[in-house]
């Protein structure tokens, strides 16, 4: 797999755990799937950058982003 795209998952993963994480503690329970899935996606990111440091900046996401979207819509 290429490593843009699983830096794009891991952006995505972590997204969406952030608002399961933000219900679960309105809720008052545990995050334990949504932490779970935090730290597959901020593993999955930090894999990416630390294999190819110079690619992933703050400032090249969206670009990276919206390449591997248009990748798959391709």
């Amino acid at each position: 797999m290429d490593l843009d795209v699983i830096f794009v998952i891991g952006l995505i993963i972590g997204a969406f755990s952030i608002p399961a994480m933000i219900n679960a503690f309105s809720d008052g329970r545990w995050p334990r799937g949504s932490f779970v899935a935090l730290v597959i996606g901020g593993a999955m990111v930090g894999f990416a950058a630390w294999t190819e440091p110079a690619t992933y900046t703050f400032a090249q996401v969206d670009d990276v982003f919206v390449s591997v979207l248009a990748r798959f819509l391709n």
